[in-house]
């Protein structure tokens, strides 16, 4: 037995722990990426890379918020506001490793010590209310401009003021409503890298404090990246360090001896670290889900250490050998916690019918990890009690534990309350299911941010004061002969225009129309009333030629496309739930059905927003195949091993509930299910069934060694209860140490899995001894 060879076993997992931590320190990085959470195989998502390479992305900009609350229409300020936004474009630093030289992005340069480097400008544009420029149709010269603002001359701001503060297209997009806020649009590159966003957020933040602009907001994925990545390794240290001290407080409890307290804690250590490495070796990225490997790692482990420990000492007190109580542990719970390992893993694996790829990656690495545990307890664990003297381990007493007096109540009671005790079970099923039918997937961006942080400040102060972040698309497809600069194609998307404009949440539109409303104003004198498209063909037809030359010299390529068949309405959309915005699409798609001429213009919703928000269907799918799937599994593998059925049914039943009450949880809490609570319902089966065979495997031996059902059933609790209820104290406030946590996903986690690990087991305490007695004779 590998017991024997202590050096051999103790170096080679010394030298894994080593290269895992190097591995790790070396290979293993944070990331957040908004397209991790787009849905593969998707149509919509496939129209959208579409649109995106006939347009440009909606989510390439840094939205800077630049506040004054005595107003933003002051000299000294407003010249300070334009020499930022000119600055910003000029941002550069040396590139973080580029996949591709773009000439408009990098560019050669030197560093402090002469050597030639690569720099990297991550800003193409910075635009904001002092470029602003109005055409007006002159009668003498053309076609002039005037400014939006007249910096130079402090004496009409006020006349600029009103009219920019009744031009749609300014306010909530370059100007608050109180004029108390202005905001510089940096568009930066498409699909900033991490690395790039941290650099570029560093330097926006110090062109701002030079400029003495201490009241300042940031909004757009850059930021949004660099900030979620700071959380995730603050996260993830702060679980492990919480983790490794609950179960130093358990163990101490436990054992009452140092060097049983080390044992345990080394072996947990050794686990964890040879984990980490393995996620160096496939060079793993962490986001945002990455702070639960410490903890599934440390508690899946502290409960393998404990059912071996406790195995192993309870052999001790039988006066058993060292290497006696190691056979008979690695015999009788080796076995039973590969078990256990096993149906966990498949638990974290069923999240691979998931169409979203950091779930998928989170339940192969959880499913992995889970498995290099198990090996690091059985391997490592027992050779290291192998050299230690009995009183080194454990405290040995003479007198019965208290934790038998425990289980022998909770025996009587299965005996003679089991009536009570199933009617109990049976109400609070009638609970559970009136609380999983007000469970929504009405996710809100807010909801995931983390509590208190910038990002979710300054996410709340656009949402409050702008038109907010999530982008709203409408792509626009012209059919027959049609072009984009038609009158009758520049009508019927108007006519969309309006119709979204009764919509609260819609804000901030933008099309082709603008332009032909920009000149239509330029021809009456710059009249806000005037931002109107003309009311007849031939007013328009005179328009056309302008509108092109225009666009020659703007920006329109990001709103129509080169052949003019294609167009887009961007706009920006509130906060209001994935739901609401769904009902939002399919009110105006029946109205544009009813509305719209198709033989001019056909439209299709797209962008960010809609494929994000299309994980809600997705994650309802994906947790039922899974959870189907992961039961398939484990019945199977339940039935291999019993080769009864009627044990299997016993597996399963009180490992329904817990999925029950946190369903019911998200239902009376009135918590969405989105695409990081979703994974807890893998996790409580994959867990949770664990004890249950723990429970059954002890009975089957206790039944095979001779014993009767009631005896076997006495037996099972006095010897296997006090493991299962340690375990489960220290699942309880391992997941519950997520409450230290900022991010709100994560706070839920904790909850759903600390509440219904306790239900798992008292179910198995009080349900399963009731079945036993009823079906295995």
């Amino acid at each position: 037995m590998f017991v024997r060879y202590p050096k051999f076993i103790i170096s080679l997992f010394l030298i894994l722990s080593i290269a895992g931590t190097y591995l790790a320190v070396n290979r293993v990085q944070f990331e957040f990426d908004f397209e991790q959470f787009f849905p593969e195989g998707d149509e919509d998502l496939k129209f959208f890379l579409e649109f995106k390479e006939r347009f440009e992305p909606d989510d390439n900009f840094l939205l800077v918020g630049i506040h004054r609350e005595a107003g933003v229409f002051e000299q000294d300020f407003l010249k300070r506001v334009l020499n930022f936004s000119l600055e910003a474009r000029r941002i550069e630093f040396e590139a973080p490793s580029p996949d591709s030289v773009d000439n408009l992005v990098y560019v050669n340069g030197t560093n402090d010590t002469g050597d030639s480097i690569l720099l990297m400008r991550p800003v193409l544009s910075a635009q904001s209310l002092l470029q602003v420029e109005y055409p007006i149709k002159n009668p003498f010269t053309g076609f002039s401009t005037i400014p939006a603002i007249h910096l130079d001359d402090s004496t009409r701001y006020e006349k600029d003021k009103q009219k920019i503060l009744a031009d749609e297209r300014l306010v909530d997009n370059f100007i608050s409503e109180d004029a108390k806020t202005l905001v510089v649009v940096l568009k930066t590159v498409d699909n900033i890298g991490q690395k790039a966003a941290s650099l570029m957020i560093a330097d926006v933040k110090k062109l701002l404090k030079s400029h003495e602009f201490d009241d300042h907001h940031l909004l757009g994925r850059a930021f949004f990246q660099t900030e979620i990545v700071k959380l995730q390794i603050r996260e993830f240290i702060l679980s492990t360090v919480v983790s490794f001290f609950l179960v130093f407080i358990v163990m101490l409890f436990l054992f009452r001896r140092l060097w049983g307290i080390v044992v345990a804690l080394v072996s947990i250590l050794i686990g964890l670290l040879m984990f980490i490495g393995m996620l160096g070796i496939f060079a793993r990225t962490l986001d945002t889900m990455a702070l639960l490997y410490p903890i599934i790692m440390i508690i899946v482990a502290t409960s393998d250490v404990i059912h071996v420990m406790s195995k192993y000492i309870d052999e001790l007190q039988k006066g058993k050998s060292k290497f006696e109580a190691i056979q008979i542990t690695i015999r009788e719970i080796g076995m039973s916690i590969f078990l256990t390992s096993s149906t966990t893993a498949i638990g974290f694996l069923s999240l691979v019918t998931s169409r979203l790829i950091p779930i998928q990656q989170f339940g192969i690495n959880a499913a992995l990890g889970v498995m290099i545990a198990y090996i690091s307890v059985v391997i490592f664990t027992t050779t290291i009690l192998a050299l230690f003297q009995k009183e080194q381990i454990i405290k040995l007493h003479d007198k019965p534990s208290l934790w038998v007096k425990w289980m022998d109540w909770v025996y009587n009671i299965t005996k003679t309350h089991t009536r009570p005790i199933l009617a109990g079970f049976a109400f609070l099923v009638v609970v559970c299911c009136i609380g999983i039918s007000k469970v929504t997937t009405n996710t809100q961006f807010i909801k995931i941010l983390p509590k208190g942080a910038e990002v979710t400040k300054d996410f709340l102060f656009f949402e409050q004061e702008f038109s907010g972040f999530r982008p709203f698309e409408i792509a626009v497809s012209i059919q027959g002969a049609y072009d984009a600069n038609d009158f009758e194609v520049i009508q019927e998307i108007d006519k969309i225009e309006q119709h979204f404009k009764q919509y609260p949440a819609v804000k901030s539109m933008s099309s082709i129309t603008g332009l032909y409303k920009t000149i239509n104003q330029a021809y009456h004198t710059n009249s806000p009333e005037a931002f109107k498209l003309p009311e007849n063909a031939q007013a328009f037809k005179k328009y056309q030629k302008l509108a092109k030359r225009m666009s020659k010299n703007g920006n329109f390529g990001i709103l129509v496309s080169k052949d003019k068949k294609h167009t887009r309405i961007s706009a920006k959309i509130l906060d209001v739930g994935a739901d609401n915005i769904n009902k939002i699409r399919e009110q105006s798609k029946q109205w544009i059905a009813e509305n719209i001429d198709s033989e001019i213009i056909q439209t299709r919703s797209t962008g960010t927003g809609i494929i994000i928000d299309k994980n809600s269907s997705y994650i309802r799918d994906s947790l039922l195949q899974g959870l189907l799937f992961a039961i398939l599994i484990i019945s199977l593998m339940v039935a291999f091993i019993y080769k009864n059925i009627k044990m299997l049914i016993i597996t399963l039943i009180p490992n329904m509930l817990p999925l029950l009450i946190a369903a019911a949880i998200l239902g009376y809490a009135n918590i969405p299910l989105e695409a990081g609570v979703a994974i807890v319902f893998a996790i409580i089966f994959g867990i949770a069934i664990d004890d249950t065979i723990h429970l059954l495997s002890k009975f089957k031996l206790t039944k095979d060694k001779g014993f009767d059902t009631e005896e076997s059933i006495r037996i099972t609790l006095q010897e296997t209860g006090k493991a299962l209820c340690l375990t489960t104290i220290i699942l309880f406030f391992g997941f519950l140490s997520l409450l230290m946590s900022v991010n709100p996903p994560a706070i839920t986690i904790g909850i759903l899995i600390s509440a219904t690990l306790i239900s798992a087991l008292v179910c198995d305490l009080l349900i399963i001894p009731i079945m036993l007695r009823k079906w295995i004779p």
